[in-house]
């Protein structure tokens, strides 16, 4: 007569759900965790981002006007807020293509999944180029943390402290989503049972990260 095999108890249950892939509040592990992470990481970019109006609302020197400090000279004429118009049109395309990631991730199409992953990845790696380029640009106009010739000196803090913050997060997901790519065209995740959740966790953060480039769009270049 076959025995019934013993659950293990305390941390070594713990482990051993893990290692199963149970499931909890009816998701995968991994998908439960990204989900927390990106709450932590709601309730930093939101600190963030009410430090900033805060600092904003209470400063007695004038605010710099965003058409000036981020405009671009075309053909000798200057078009206010250009370069990042087309970074976010960028980034947005960039949520688009992930989407698609994740619908065919689902359809086990490996070689479509990778190939649309790579895409997201380099519109993310020409938003973080494009954004240091932004960056040059307010430097070698004298803007910086403790200074800035266009108003209020608070303004070079903060831009630089969010949109940095920001930027390293969509530099972490270009990485984090070529891993995921090629594994995906390896067959890596085949091999463990055709589990295919990583692609939407991936897609989790991504969207997440576009979500909050457009606060940061409204709130520094709009408001």
């Amino acid at each position: 007569m076959s025995e019934a095999v013993a659950e293990p108890q305390g941390s070594a249950g713990v482990v051993h759900d893990w290692s199963r892939d149970k499931q909890v509040f009816g998701m995968p592990w991994g998908k439960a965790m990204m989900w927390f992470f990106l709450l932590s990481d709601t309730f930093i970019f939101s600190c963030f981002l009410v430090g900033y109006m805060k600092v904003r609302i209470s400063t007695t020197d004038p605010w710099p006007n965003p058409s000036e400090v981020f405009g671009l000279t075309v053909f000798g004429q200057s078009v206010p807020l250009l370069l990042i118009a087309i970074m976010t049109f960028v980034l947005i395309t960039s949520s688009g293509t992930m989407a698609l990631a994740v619908n065919m991730g689902y359809r086990k199409d490996r070689k479509k999944t990778f190939w649309l992953m790579v895409a997201t990845a380099a519109l993310g790696a020409t938003f973080v180029g494009m954004q240091a380029f932004e960056w040059t640009k307010l430097i070698m106009e004298g803007v910086r943390p403790w200074e800035n010739p266009f108003g209020a000196a608070q303004f070079g803090a903060s831009f630089f402290m969010i949109t940095g913050f920001h930027g390293m997060h969509v530099s972490a997901g270009v990485i984090y989503l070529l891993v995921v790519a090629f594994r995906v065209r390896s067959g890596f995740y085949e091999k463990r049972g055709g589990k295919y959740e990583i692609v939407e966790i991936a897609g989790l953060y991504w969207h997440f990260v576009d979500l909050v480039w457009v606060f940061i769009f409204a709130f520094f270049y709009l408001w």
